[in-house]
C-alpha cells in the first residue's frame, strides 16, 4: 500500500519522509482495518520525525488521525461492521495513519454522522480532542466565568475558543496582530496581541484585576500565567507544567493539570481509551448540528503531506490542513 514513512532511526527531517510502498497492516482480533480517505495534520507529527518514539520500527508509518470506511474487522470488534464510516486517533507508539490502509482498536473509532464529510472527522481529532479533554474533562466548569486560551488561531485554540463559547464562558485570547479575525469570527470576547501588548497587564484590565478562572497553555512558559488565575483557578498545561517551587497554590485554591492525550494508548487504561471515542463522537456531533466548525483552512493532497508538515513548523497557518487519500 501507498505510505508516507521514515525508513531509520536517523532519518528526523521532514526531506526523509519518503513514499513508499509497505504491506497493509495485519488486524488482531480486537482490531479493525480502515481504508483511509483523509488524514489531519498536527504539530506532533513532524515533531515525532524530529524524534522519534522509541518503539518504532523500521521503516515507520507516519500520522495519528484519520478517517475511513471499515473493510475489515476482528473477532471482538463488538458492534463495529464492514462498510461503517469511523474515524480514530492512533497510537504514536505504533506505525500510523499517513497510509491507504491503517488499524485501529475497535474501542478507539467513532462513528463519523453522515453530514460530516471524511475531511471534516480528520481535522478534529488531535486538536479537537485535546480542546475537549481541557475544557470538559480537567476543570470543573462549575462557577467559571471566563477562559485565557493561548494561541487561539491555531490547531487546539480555533476549538477550545468555540468549546468554551458553547459553554458559556467570556473567552480571552492571545494571537499575533495578523490572526486577529480568525477568533473574533468563532466568538472570542478579548484578543490580545502578545506581541505588541502585555498579556498579564491586558488580563487585569478585562477582568479588574481578578484575574482568570480556566487558563489553557499550549505554548510553553506556564509559569508566566500562575500570575494570570484567579482565586480558584486552574492552569491547564500541554507541553510542560510550571515549576512551583516558589508558588503556593494552596493559599488561592488553584490547581494546575497536565494533559497527554497521546499517552493514553501507552496506558492501556481500558476507561481512557474508550473515553477517545467518547470524546470524539461528541465533536463530530457538535459539527452535524452546525455548532463547531472544525477551521479546515487547507486541503492539500496525500503527496504533499511533506509540505503540509513544513507549514507547521514555520507556523504559516491558521486552523487545520487535512489531506486526501
Amino acid at each position: 500500500m501507498k505510505s508516507l514513512a521514515v525508513q531509520s532511526k536517523d532519518d528526523t527531517k521532514i526531506s526523509n519522509i519518503k513514499l513508499m510502498n509497505i504491506d497493509e497492516p495485519v488486524i488482531s482480533d480486537d482490531e479493525i482495518l480502515i481504508k483511509v480517505h483523509a488524514v489531519g495534520l498536527n504539530p506532533v507529527d513532524y515533531k515525532l520525525v524530529e524524534q522519534h518514539n522509541k518503539a518504532w520500527n523500521y521503516p515507520h508509518i507516519l500520522g495519528l488521525d484519520a478517517a475511513g470506511e471499515i473493510i475489515k474487522v476482528g473477532t471482538n470488534s463488538k458492534n463495529l461492521k464492514i462498510g461503517q464510516r469511523v474515524f480514530f486517533h492512533s497510537d504514536l507508539s505504533k506505525d500510523g495513519v499517513f497510509a491507504e490502509y491503517a488499524k485501529a482498536k475497535y474501542n478507539t473509532v467513532a462513528h463519523i454522522p453522515d453530514n460530516v464529510t471524511y475531511e471534516e472527522a480528520a481535522s478534529i481529532l488531535c486538536s479537537g480532542l485535546t480542546a475537549y479533554q481541557a475544557i470538559y474533562r480537567k476543570v470543573s466548569l462549575s462557577g467559571k466565568k471566563n477562559i485565557l486560551i493561548h494561541a487561539g488561531a491555531g490547531g487546539v485554540g480555533t476549538i477550545a475558543i468555540q468549546l468554551a463559547k458553547i459553554a458559556g464562558l467570556t473567552v480571552i485570547t492571545t494571537v499575533s496582530e495578523f490572526k486577529k479575525d480568525i477568533v473574533k469570527s468563532l466568538g472570542a470576547d478579548y484578543v490580545i496581541d502578545y506581541h505588541n501588548e502585555n498579556v498579564t497587564d491586558r488580563i487585569n484590565e478585562i477582568t479588574n484585576g481578578d484575574g482568570v478562572d480556566i487558563i489553557i497553555n499550549d505554548i510553553g512558559n506556564p509559569e508566566e500565567d500562575l500570575a494570570r488565575l484567579a482565586y480558584n483557578g486552574a492552569l491547564i498545561c500541554i507541553l510542560e507544567t510550571p515549576d512551583l517551587t516558589n508558588y503556593n497554590l494552596s493559599s488561592k485554591g488553584q490547581s494546575v493539570s497536565s494533559l497527554n492525550l497521546g499517552g493514553v494508548h501507552q496506558s492501556n487504561y481500558q476507561n481512557q481509551l474508550n473515553d477517545l471515542s467518547v470524546m470524539a463522537e461528541a465533536l463530530a456531533k457538535l459539527i452535524s448540528e452546525n455548532k463547531l466548525d472544525p477551521v479546515i483552512t487547507k486541503r492539500i493532497k496525500f503527496k504533499d503531506i511533506p509540505k503540509g508538515l513544513e507549514e507547521l513548523i514555520n507556523h504559516k497557518t491558521i486552523g487545520k490542513i487535512v489531506a486526501t487519500i
